[in-house]
C-alpha cells in the first residue's frame, strides 16, 4: 500500500509541474491555458472565464479560470478580460461591461466585472 501511494504521489507531481511548464512557457498571443484560481495570473496573460471545477477544489466561490497571453499582439489590438487582473503593460481600459463568464465571487452581481482592453505601446 505504502508503494502504491508513493507511486500515485509521484505520478500526480510529475502530471502538475509538466502542467505548470506546458500550459505558459511557450504561448503565443491569444493562446489560453487553464489553471485554479489558487495560481496567481503570470505576466502578460488576463483572465478571460471563471468557472467552478472539483479538479481545483470545493466551495461555493469559483475556482478554476482561463488567462489568455496577451504579450505579442501589435498596438491597435482591442480584447475582452475579466476586471479579475489588472491589464498588462501597454495596454488601457477602454470600457467595463457586465460579463456572465466574469463571475468570479460566490455573490453575483451584474455590476460591470470585464473590461475591453486596448494595445497602446
Amino acid at each position: 500500500m505504502t508503494r502504491l501511494r508513493a507511486a500515485v504521489l509521484t505520478l500526480g507531481c510529475t502530471a502538475a509541474a509538466l502542467t505548470l511548464t506546458m500550459g505558459t512557457a511557450q504561448a503565443a498571443p491569444g493562446d489560453t491555458s487553464t489553471v485554479c484560481s489558487s495560481s496567481l495570473t503570470p505576466d502578460g496573460f488576463v483572465d478571460v472565464q471563471w468557472w467552478n471545477s472539483a479538479g481545483c477544489g470545493s466551495g461555493f466561490n469559483p475556482n478554476t479560470k482561463k488567462i489568455m497571453q496577451l504579450t505579442g499582439y501589435p498596438v491597435g489590438t482591442v480584447v475582452n478580460a475579466c476586471s479579475s487582473t489588472w491589464p498588462p503593460a501597454g495596454w488601457t481600459i477602454v470600457s467595463s461591461f457586465y460579463g456572465s463568464g466574469c463571475q468570479y465571487s460566490s455573490v453575483p452581481s451584474f455590476n460591470n466585472n470585464s473590461w475591453q482592453l486596448k494595445r497602446v505601446s
